[in-house]
């Protein structure tokens, strides 16, 4: 197999603007050029660490792997049609450790900032909220923290939370070979339009609403089908379907062909897309995982996703190749062509 040419990532600019935290190529770069240097790996060779990249870590514990993730959520507005932060903050943390094998999480930790003057009736929605995803998800806040911020110090609250769960066997993003089926669990860019819209207030026809929803129920299904023959997974939030493709391909030595016939997008968001100039492709899902899985459970695989009610819309969008090493191609029925990367996220704040 060739050598993965991975492009070479843009230099880190002087002062740190919204792009960096947008989940493209220049939040990649701020995290392998600075924030990811001089941490040692754990001295276990199966171990996941920091230098992976991935949504997690994860350490061998006996035969089993202990999975840690942690994320910080500051989604503008804070409450948006289908959820609100404090149920974003649950489900993008138990995804990511669903993500990566853990589908049955011991527990999170929540640490809240909160801008001086919010609203306790607010607080206490959120809190709500909080456990109603939690018992959605299958698990509970063990710990937390609380810091207040004065008047304008702030733009309302922020949320960070920390996952933990045991695996079986750690599902990476960089297994992908030849030959594997690429899947996605539902329809692209539902988070991404939602957020767009209300924070615009774009009069658009159709129903946009976010599909934020925890996923390990999903995951599990999959994973019971398909074992190890699941090669690679990713939930597609910053970047879109787009970014993991390329994280995929690059970090396994493989090029990626995608059908674009095939990619699953609402009406209602592909219309939303086509006002804005946005591709779903780039656009933010929080309740989607991208799967690679080799061809002999492809089926099986896709059965399982298609018989949970997070999966009904899951479908089968390309195949990893032995070409085009690292780039993600997009076979239009007409001709084809590369998808680019995305830089940054177009819309800031999204999660």
């Amino acid at each position: 197999m060739s050598t993965p040419r991975r492009p070479p990532l843009p230099r880190i600019d002087e002062r740190i603007t919204m792009k960096y935290g947008a989940g493209g190529r220049a939040m990649r770069a701020l995290i392998e050029g600075l924030f990811a240097q001089g941490f040692p790996a754990t001295p276990g060779p199966d171990d996941v660490t920091l230098s992976a990249l991935d949504d997690g870590a994860a350490v061998r514990v006996g035969d089993r792997w202990l999975v840690v993730t942690t994320d910080s959520h500051v989604v503008k507005p804070w409450v948006f049609p289908g959820g609100d932060i404090a149920r974003l903050a649950v489900c993008g943390t138990v995804n990511d450790l669903a993500v990566m094998g853990a589908t049955d999480p011991v527990g999170l930790t929540c640490a809240v900032v909160i801008e001086e003057g919010f609203a306790r009736t607010d607080l206490e929605a959120l809190h709500a909220s909080l456990r109603a995803a939690c018992e959605e998800a299958g698990t509970t806040v063990l710990t937390g923290d609380t810091k207040v911020m004065g008047r304008g110090e702030l733009d309302g609250i922020v949320f960070n939370t920390c996952g933990i769960g045991w695996a079986s066997r750690p599902v990476t993003d960089r297994g992908l070979r030849p030959g594997d089926v690429l899947m996605v669990s539902g329809t692209i860019g539902d988070h991404g339009m939602a957020i767009m819209a209300v924070r615009h207030k774009l009069a658009l026809e159709g129903d946009l609403r976010s599909d934020v929803a925890p996923v390990n129920g999903l995951v599990r299904r999959a994973l019971e089908a398909g074992g190890t023959a699941i090669s690679a997974m990713k939930d597609p939030t910053r970047g879109g379907v787009a970014a993991v493709l390329h994280e995929m391909a690059q970090k396994s030595g493989v090029g990626v062909l995608i059908r674009e016939s095939s990619l699953p997008v609402r009406p209602a968001v592909r219309a939303a897309a086509e006002l804005v100039g946005l591709d779903p492709l780039v656009v933010a899902n929080e309740g989607k995982v991208v799967l690679g899985v080799r061809p002999e459970a492809a089926d099986a695989v896709l059965a399982a996703l298609r018989a949970h009610p997070l999966g009904r819309d899951a479908t089968t969008i390309g195949t990893a190749t032995d070409d085009r090493i690292g780039s993600v191609v997009m076979d239009t029925g007409f001709g084809r062509r590369l998808v680019a990367e995305p830089e940054g996220e177009l819309l800031p704040r999204i999660c």
